[in-house]
């Protein structure tokens, strides 16, 4: 004999359902927007910024407004016209997955860097005195997150950066791609800061690596 389920029990049990559904979606939500607009996550490419990052490590990024920069910070940016041509516009599928993949923290493509603030807006950035330092508007720069045997710079430069814009070098001088090889660039190597996509705040992965990033000022 078939038997029916009372109508408020049904009733019950749609409106449970609803209700758990409408909490998944509202949960869903509140990551995406806390990945979109907080936190990214990002893995490491290449040597450029060793001993501090590795490559293939992945990266905890914080957002960050332009006001909160500051030297030494470690930031992703996005290179787009200053370190890297503008890529093809995807279409089709590939378009779509790109939009899904940002909102769940991850940016695809090769336009992504990762560098550490040396100059900021308005100051001049030297390269070198007689003992090889940078200098910060005539006053030499303490580095100690460089590369081990890495000169500051085997590049000369003497700039002044511009308004609304940032110096940007890697830890591992002598194998980074960074300011100093976009001295020809729009801009002048520098990166304006409205691309910046955030600071690099921790190492998530691999475990052995786990632990904070800290903002390295230098002075």
């Amino acid at each position: 004999m078939t038997t029916t389920q009372p109508p408020r029990t049904a009733e019950r049990g749609r409106s449970r359902g609803a209700r758990a559904v409408l909490v998944l979606a509202i949960a869903l939500l509140l990551v995406l927007l806390v990945r979109t607009f907080v936190v990214q996550t990002f893995s490491i490419p290449s040597d450029s910024m060793s001993p501090a990052l590795r490559p293939g490590e992945r990266v905890l990024v914080w957002r960050v407004a332009a006001q909160d920069v500051q030297r030494g910070d470690v930031i992703v940016f996005d290179g787009t016209g200053t370190f890297a041509d503008a890529p093809p516009e995807p279409e089709g599928l590939a378009r779509a997955g790109g939009a899904v993949a940002q909102l769940l923290g991850f940016r695809p493509g090769e336009s992504d860097y990762v560098k550490r603030v040396v100059g900021l807006p308005g100051e001049r950035i030297t390269c070198c005195d007689e003992q090889g330092r940078l200098l910060v508007n005539g006053v030499p720069l303490d580095e100690p997150y460089l590369h081990p045997g890495d000169a500051p710079s085997d590049v000369e430069f003497d700039i002044e950066v511009p308004d609304g814009r940032l110096w940007l070098m890697g830890d591992h001088r002598s194998d980074s791609v960074d300011s100093r090889s976009h001295l020809g660039s729009p801009g002048g190597g520098t990166v304006s800061l409205d691309d910046v996509i955030g600071r690099v705040v921790a190492v998530t992965w691999p475990f052995g690596s786990v632990g904070t990033v800290g903002r390295g000022s230098g002075s």
